[in-house]
């Protein structure tokens, strides 16, 4: 199998700068409070202005990067569009603040913009409320839904506002950006409706949070679609880009930009069958997912990271489910427990 390339192996930007990566377009970072402590953004090129690709987390420390930008890089021009791949608070963390200043327009999917007005405004069903039920359903312990109480709403953490308005994006639309038209690429399974961008000019797929080239994309059932088999609907998305040339440029939302879509996807799907594998072996005695986390993982998260890994092991075990290899019963607390057919 071939191995990915990395044409800026030794180049990465350094904070308040930027790179070109092709023609029109620019590479930057901006810090996570997380242990993946970073996202890549990207600025195209306008005619009077920029566009910007996603906004990054909500906090101080990325707003004085992007003043910076906005002098230094960007030369005081303004922003002319702001578009977000997705809702998750890295991505659209600060596009109400960058789309209110600029007076720019903000572009998404509607499956992104209505998600995130339903996580943020604590809707049922999108609430704190029903991330525990559902999670206590699959064994989470009632200490570690206390604690999940406790923290309340974490969303309001990273995006502090949301854009009262947008601009919808619908699968398979030609936005005109930089002067260059991008197709959009709809993905499932790691969000509502995420949207990765690809020019056909440039040869670069804007590739978001759907194709990285070192981590594997989390992919979770959440409290609002409990029994939705999300690493179907993934597996099924990053296929989509095996159409693309193979000297596609691709510019993910974490790590460096790569050459190697087929070897990726190709990987990426061995790793998930290797995990059901895994999960198979384990199920011959009824098993929540919560004791189930260990075997997909290797180990036991904090609180934080408690909540994707969860997420992720239960769209493992409803893909499982789905497809007929195992039963799902319910026991006599009312947790859900998974065992082979």
């Amino acid at each position: 199998m071939h191995r990915l390339r990395y044409p800026f192996h030794d180049d990465v930007p350094l904070p308040g700068e930027a790179m070109t990566v092709a023609p029109g377009v620019l590479w930057h970072k901006m810090p996570l409070p997380f242990a993946l402590n970073h996202i890549n953004l990207w600025l195209l090129e306008e005619e009077g202005g920029w566009c910007a690709v996603d906004a990054g987390y909500g906090s101080d420390e990325t707003r004085a990067l992007w003043e910076r930008q906005f002098t230094g890089t960007m030369g005081g021009r303004p922003l002319v569009r702001m578009v977000a791949t997705h809702y998750h608070p890295d991505h659209i963390g600060l596009a109400d603040w960058l789309a209110t200043r600029f007076d720019a327009p903000f572009h998404c999917s509607l499956g992104e913009f209505a998600y995130a007005r339903a996580v943020w405004h604590d809707l049922p069903g999108f609430d704190v409320a029903a991330l525990n039920c559902h999670f206590a359903k699959h064994g989470l312990g009632a200490d570690k839904v206390a604690q999940f109480v406790e923290r309340g709403n974490t969303y309001h953490w990273g995006v502090p506002s949301l854009p009262v308005n947008f601009n919808r994006i619908l699968a398979g639309d030609v936005l005109r950006l930089g002067g260059a038209d991008w197709q959009t690429i709809p993905g499932y399974g790691h969000s509502p409706e995420h949207m990765a961008l690809w020019c056909v000019e440039k040869k670069v797929l804007i590739s978001g949070d759907m194709l990285l080239p070192r981590i594997s994309t989390n992919v979770g059932a959440w409290g609002s679609d409990p029994e939705v088999d999300a690493l179907g609907q993934f597996i099924a998305s990053i296929e989509r880009f095996l159409a693309l040339p193979e000297d596609t440029l691709v510019l993910p939302s974490h790590g460096k930009p790569f050459h190697g879509i087929a070897p990726r996807v190709e990987a990426l799907k061995a790793h998930h069958v290797e995990r059901l594998a895994a999960l198979r072996a384990a199920c011959t005695e009824p098993k929540s997912a919560m004791d189930l986390v260990p075997v997909l993982f290797g180990r036991i998260f904090d609180l934080y990271q408690t909540m994707f890994a969860l997420a992720e092991c239960i769209a493992h075990l409803n893909h499982l489910w789905h497809r007929g290899e195992v039963r799902r019963d319910v026991d006599d607390a009312g947790v859900y427990r998974f065992h082979l057919v």
